[in-house]
């Protein structure tokens, strides 16, 4: 069925194809066609990109009772990606809490032998990591638990 055949009580213009058809990329996107992009845009761009990253680095916070306990100590416990340093992991609380962490300490977990009748198997292995905060900051990391 072509764009220009009319059905019961419908018509279609020529003018107005022929006009979203005359539309460049600049009209039709904003601002400047091609990949160029001005300083502002790129910065943005980066923003998003490190926050999203943020995210990635900081799996969740590990909610157990030895981490709730560390709290009266200022220090807060998260599981993290396999590939995140210290680095990495104070920067993506600064970005997400807005708190500079004091200290960063990391542990690697092995995951456990695991068995179902007469298959077993292995759990993976993981990290976690146990950030210190400065004095008189804290952070709610329990509020949706």
């Amino acid at each position: 069925m072509s764009i220009f055949t009319k059905k019961k009580g419908q018509s279609v213009k020529k003018e107005q194809f022929a006009k979203q058809e005359n539309q460049n990329m600049k009209d039709l996107y904003g601002g400047e066609s091609g990949n160029k992009k001005s300083k502002t845009e790129k910065g943005e761009l980066k923003k998003k990109g490190k926050f999203s990253e943020a995210y990635r680095i900081l799996v969740k916070p590990l909610v157990t009772e030895k981490a709730s306990g560390l709290g009266v100590l200022n220090k807060y416990a998260f599981v993290i990606s396999d590939q995140a340093n210290k680095i990495l992991i104070s920067r993506a609380v600064e970005q997400v809490y807005g708190v500079k962490p004091e200290k960063v300490n990391i542990i690697s977990m092995k995951g456990k032998q695991v068995r179902s009748r007469r298959v077993t198997g292995r759990r993976k292995n993981w990290k976690k990591a146990i950030v210190t905060l400065p004095e008189g900051k804290s952070i709610n990391i329990y509020e949706g638990v």
